[in-house]
């Protein structure tokens, strides 16, 4: 959604100059013209200006720094979030950013293991037709940390995540296509949240590896382990990239609305 952005900025940005030239010189002009006391009749584009000028202003400053929505397009953070779920994403949890360029001006925080995020896909290549797309996945490696991924097992620092098993999982709408996937606990410390194991995958290569992360980056993984296309496959996510961390379900839309996930909180 970085065209809905840079159209916000460029309209915020005009509407305030507009508002800011009329103030100051084109309001006096024409009550100079009228050879009236008041400020004659203002051009459609002024009273447009100051109409929407606030509007803009109050949505950019929120949308920048306070919350942003969001849609899920895919199935790849099942069962923790389902491609329908309208989420809010906390855009101060990592730092105050600037829209467009998303260069961080203020440092509040860093991602904790087991947050769900949302970044600008870094990329397989400069020239990827995705990259500095909005994606979504969970930290499973902070800087620094040691991630292994083998036979279904993740292991941090050398430690095998513990996992307990919930049973056979049922999806529906465009969710369906997982059902009869084995939903698991994985008790990621400080965090724990559910996974999703299939036997198949749209990859053919199984994303299995170990991996040293660098400082001033992330490992992700997405919840439906065999079907997100994460850092097992195009490497680690640059701190630079973070746009926010996710915390509420407010809507959920799949082919109808989904009431019970309205005000979820995300884990």
């Amino acid at each position: 959604m970085k065209w809905f952005e840079i159209t916000l900025v460029i309209l915020t940005l005009f509407t305030g100059l507009v508002w800011l030239l009329d103030k100051l010189f084109l309001a006096k002009r024409r009550a100079a013209g009228a050879g009236l006391l008041d400020e004659g009749e203002e051009p459609l584009v002024v009273d447009y200006s100051k109409a929407f000028f606030p509007v803009l202003a109050i949505v950019l400053i929120l949308r920048s720094f306070v919350a942003e929505p969001f849609r899920i397009p895919s199935n790849s953070m099942m069962p923790t979030l389902l491609t329908g779920d309208f989420i809010l994403v906390n855009k101060f949890a990592y730092g105050l950013r600037l829209p467009i360029t998303n260069q961080k001006f203020v440092d509040v925080g860093e991602p904790k293991r087991g947050d769900v995020v949302v970044f600008h896909f870094p990329g397989r290549s400069p020239d990827d037709p995705n990259k500095g797309v909005d994606y979504i996945k969970r930290v499973i490696g902070l800087p620094g940390d040691r991630v292994g991924y083998h036979d279904n097992q993740v292991t941090v620092n050398g430690v095998p995540i513990p996992y307990e098993e919930i049973g056979m999982y049922t999806g529906k709408g465009k969710g369906a296509e997982m059902t009869g996937s084995l939903e698991l606990r994985e008790n990621l410390p400080g965090r724990p949240h559910s996974v999703l194991e299939s036997s198949a995958s749209p990859f053919v290569d199984p994303g299995e590896g170990d991996w040293e992360v660098p400082q001033g980056h992330y490992f992700v993984m997405g919840d439906n382990r065999k079907n997100s296309e994460d850092s097992r496959y195009w490497g680690f996510l640059p701190e630079s990239q973070l746009r926010g961390k996710a915390f509420l379900i407010w809507m959920s839309w799949d082919g109808g609305l989904e009431y019970r996930r309205i005000g979820t909180s995300i884990h």
